[in-house]
C-alpha cells in the first residue's frame, strides 16, 4: 500500500471500562512490588511466622498427636498473608496516594471508584499468588499435606481480598495519611488475635472465639481451615460473613471516599 492510500483520518473512540480497569492494575502492581516496606509486610513476616509456629513446639496450637502442627499453621498463614495485603498494604497504599496527589489525579480519569477498587483487588490477588506459593512451598518442605477442594480454598481467598479490599479503601479514602498508617496496623493485629487468624478459635477464651468469627479474619481463618483440615465441602458461613463485610466497606467507600 502507498502512503497515499493510507487513512491517517482521526478514529476517536472511547477506551472500554475493561482496558481501563487492567491498565490500572498494572500500575498498581508495578507499585506495590517496588515498596520494600509492603514485600516484607506481606511476603517475610507471614513465612516467619509459619516456620515459627509449625516448628516451636511449645507453642500450644491445640494439636493431637495424630494431627500435623504444619496442617493447622498453614491456612492460617494464608488467611495472615491475604489480610497483610489486601487490608493493610493496601489501606496504607491508599493513604499516601491520597496524600500526594496521586488519587486527585486518577478522579479527573475516566477510572471511577468501583474500578479503582477493582484494579486495586486484581493487583493485590496477584500479590498473594506469590505469597501463597512460597507459604505452601515451605509448607510442603516442613511436612504439610493439605485435603479438600482447592477450588473453594481459592473461592474462600477471593472473597477475602474482595472483603479486606473494600475495607482498606472505606477506611484510608477518608482518613488523612498518618492516620490511615496508624490504624491499619493497629486494626492488622486486633484482626489477627481476635480472629483466631493464626491460632485456631478453639484454642481461645470461649467467648472471643465466638466473637471472633464473626470478623473477616476469624471467618477466613475459620473457612480455610474447615477445608484444608477437615476437608470441608463448603463452608457457607464463611462466605456469608466476607459477603456481609464486603457490602459493608463497599457502601462506605462509595458514599465516602474522596480523591483528594
Amino acid at each position: 500500500m502507498s502512503i497515499g492510500q493510507l487513512d491517517l483520518s482521526p478514529a476517536p473512540g472511547a477506551v472500554s471500562s475493561t482496558r481501563i480497569v487492567l491498565a490500572q492494575a498494572r500500575a498498581e502492581l508495578r507499585l506495590m512490588m517496588s515498596n520494600g516496606e509492603q514485600l516484607l509486610l506481606t511476603i517475610i513476616i507471614p513465612l516467619g511466622l509459619l516456620i515459627g509456629l509449625s516448628t516451636l513446639s511449645w507453642i500450644d496450637l491445640g494439636t493431637d498427636a495424630d494431627t500435623n502442627r504444619v496442617d493447622v499453621v498453614v491456612p492460617g498463614i494464608i488467611a495472615l498473608a491475604v489480610m497483610s495485603t489486601a487490608f493493610t498494604a493496601q489501606a496504607i497504599s491508599v493513604g499516601f496516594d491520597r496524600r500526594y496527589g496521586v488519587l486527585k489525579l486518577l478522579g479527573a480519569t475516566p477510572l471511577s471508584r468501583t474500578g479503582l477498587l477493582t484494579a486495586k483487588t486484581l493487583a493485590v490477588l496477584v500479590i498473594e499468588a506469590i505469597q501463597i506459593g512460597l507459604i505452601c512451598a515451605v509448607g510442603f518442605l516442613l511436612g504439610w499435606r493439605p485435603t479438600g477442594n482447592p477450588i473453594t480454598v481459592l473461592l474462600l481467598i477471593v472473597a477475602g481480598t474482595a472483603a479486606f479490599s473494600a475495607l482498606a479503601i472505606a477506611m484510608a479514602g477518608v482518613l488523612r495519611a498518618e492516620a490511615t498508617l496508624a490504624a491499619a496496623n493497629a486494626i492488622f493485629l486486633f484482626l489477627m488475635v481476635a480472629g483466631g487468624t493464626v491460632i485456631p478459635r478453639d484454642r481461645m477464651p470461649e467467648w472471643l472465639g465466638t466473637f471472633g468469627q464473626l470478623l473477616p479474619s476469624g471467618s477466613l481463618g475459620n473457612g480455610l481451615r474447615a477445608v484444608m483440615i477437615d476437608g470441608a465441602v463448603l463452608p457457607a458461613s464463611s462466605f456469608v460473613i466476607l459477603a456481609v463485610w464486603f457490602a459493608i466497606g463497599a457502601v462506605i467507600a462509595a458514599r465516602t471516599f474522596r480523591w483528594e
